[in-house]
């Protein structure tokens, strides 16, 4: 900066403030030291500090998500922007707006192999909806403002790389550009004759199910007003469960690998199913001889997954309401009752464990989540890893209409629970926010605990401690692997770990011990965390199987185990209650 004149920094500044940005999440270095200075001198925008990049764009991604509006992080030069390719991978999968600085060399170094040199608008091509970089300051107005406007309208990564050079360089004054984002998109409504040809398919059958994804956010009355007029199951997506499990008296659980209750047998079995803003991966779990109708507003993922009889380019809510008014309903509950019958079987056979409680052994996960779920607020916001935390997420934490649940659902990253949180509880510094941690996902960000304590972010970070990865032990097991490789892990008190760092922190192995821990963990001043022991023979089965593949699956286990004691066998092929109640 020449004297008071205003440098592209500051340029940068006034553009976010402009575009209504209030906290950039990301960790100071080299190429970025003129930003940082501008963002001092302005003091509009918060900077939280994080002790990794790959947490800062975890945590713009969940601000992004829960708010709907333009997140930012920022990553300085090499190394560090390469550090946010993770976290923006789960905001481009997830659709999250998010913007991310780049820092670069200085553009006279570039091209030269110097140290730190990368190609940022090439590296994360694939993640982002627009990545330019900035040469000279006229530049940066135009290019700014777009990656803004691609974010917000694409629903995506936009980037902006800026040479540390070019943004300590004074502005060009009149080079003024609007940063206005696009409004929100208009409701898009289904063409001529797609209403009564979906009319004539679902009014022409009785065994009809709705498999319900995050593009139902906002219009889930509707779904569930169609659904109970045409005495259809609704099953859900993860990303859906805290849409549609709550006043949904048709609900069903979850169908796939994370799934519960009779959600799997309500969508292989129904006669038409009507896929609602979900582009659900899993094929295994979608049925290939029945009729299928998918409704989604992205014309891309109509049959990515499944032939369909009819794709609807349109909005899930415009849809319901106009076949709400198409449709004759549904004269016969008979599929309806059938499955509700079967779900709260399901619901009742892996609650069990939370009924019939063993004093002696070691807690169960499914227990903790239960618990947690019963103590935690109404309108907490929970963030999940990757792995068995979304089992027990999906089928023990309670959704009630109020809360929320985060986690890398479509890009499936361990290690995204406490980076999540950080954006959640910056973003609603008066709501409740608990991470729930695998031991292997904490790990991974286990530094960014301090970033707690720093920035004064009052997040509850629960660990399920068994010492093991256990869903890929899980996923080797099923793929024939009959003694897991490279799952162990040492053993390890996080609750020591986080003492040392200067935060409040309980560690519990046994039943006794949870609910008074989990009281004092929650009301605890400030971020606190959970270590719980937990039974690393918990076993999450996968729905719908048959009683025999059930033993088998039990079978493998044993054998894994067969050189443990004679508690650990009988633990494992006895203590899951799923089938043996």
């Amino acid at each position: 900066m020449v004297g008071m004149q205003k440098s592209v920094s500051d340029q940068v500044v006034e553009m976010l403030v402009a575009a209504g940005v209030s906290r950039i999440y990301g960790m100071a270095g080299d190429a970025l030291h003129p930003f940082m200075e501008a963002l001092q001198r302005d003091a509009r925008i918060r900077w939280v500090h994080v002790r990794h990049e790959e947490t800062a764009a975890f945590a713009a991604s969940a601000e992004a998500q829960l708010t709907g509006e333009l997140a930012v992080c920022c990553g300085s030069c090499g190394p560090g922007n390469l550090h946010l390719i993770n976290g923006l991978y789960d905001a481009c999968r997830s659709a999250a707006p998010v913007l991310a600085i780049a820092a670069h060399l200085p553009t006279l170094q570039i091209g030269t192999h110097y140290i730190h040199e990368t190609h940022p608008t090439f590296f994360f091509r694939e993640c982002a909806a627009y990545a330019e970089l900035v040469s000279r300051p006229r530049q940066l107005p135009p290019v700014l403002a777009e990656a803004m406007r691609m974010a917000r309208a694409r629903s995506g990564v936009g980037m902006l790389v800026l040479p540390g050079d070019v943004a300590g360089m004074p502005c060009v004054d009149d080079a003024a550009e609007s940063p206005v984002l696009p409004p929100v998109p208009p409701l898009l409504h289904p063409g001529a004759g797609v209403i009564p040809r979906m009319a004539d398919i679902l009014g022409s059958s009785q065994r009809i199910t709705f498999l319900c994804g995050i593009g139902c956010a906002g219009v889930e009355k509707d779904i569930v007003a169609l659904a109970r007029h045409l005495q259809a199951p609704v099953a859900y997506t993860l990303r859906a469960k805290d849409l549609l499990e709550k006043d949904n008296p048709n609900a069903v659980g979850m169908t796939g690998l994370l799934g519960w209750g009779a959600a799997v047998h309500a969508v292989l079995d129904c006669d038409v199913l009507v896929m609602w803003g979900t582009d659900f991966p899993y094929r295994d779990f979608l049925p290939r001889k029945v009729r299928v109708i998918q409704v989604d507003t992205d014309a891309a993922v109509l049959g990515r997954r499944v032939p369909l009889v009819q794709a609807v380019q349109a909005d899930a809510g415009v849809v319901a309401r106009h076949l709400l008014q198409e449709v004759p309903p549904n004269q016969s509950d008979d599929f309806l009752r059938t499955m509700l019958n079967h779900h709260a079987r399901e619901v009742a056979s892996i609650s069990q464990c939370l009924r019939v409680v063993d004093e002696d052994a070691p807690l169960r996960p499914e227990l903790l989540t239960r618990l947690v779920s019963d103590h935690a607020e109404p309108d907490a916001v929970f963030t999940v890893d990757t792995g068995t935390p979304d089992i027990w997420c999906a089928r023990y934490l309670q959704a009630n209409g109020t809360r929320r649940i985060l986690g890398s659902f479509n890009h499936g990253s361990m290690g995204c629970a406490l980076a999540m949180a950080i954006g959640a509880k910056a973003t609603c510094r008066t709501r409740q926010v608990i991470a729930l941690c695998g031991d292997g996902g904490l790990s991974m960000l286990a530094g960014d605990l301090l970033s707690l304590l720093q920035e004064g972010l009052a997040v509850k970070v629960l660990v399920y401690n068994n010492s093991e990865l256990d869903y890929a032990a899980i996923e080797q097991l099923r793929a024939g692997i009959p003694s897991p490789v490279g799952t162990a892990l040492r053993t390890t008190s996080f609750a020591a770990v986080a003492r040392a760092m200067g935060m409040r922190a309980w560690r519990v192995s046994r039943v006794e011990e949870a609910i008074p821990a989990i009281k004092a963990w929650l009301a605890a001043d400030g971020p606190a965390l959970l270590d719980a022991a937990v039974d690393r023979h918990a076993l999450p089965l996968p729905p719908g199987l048959t009683f025999m593949e059930g033993l088998g699956y039990c079978k493998s286990l044993g054998e894994q185990s067969a050189h443990a004691s004679l508690d650990t066998v009988k633990r494992l092929l006895f203590g899951n209650r799923r089938f043996f109640c």
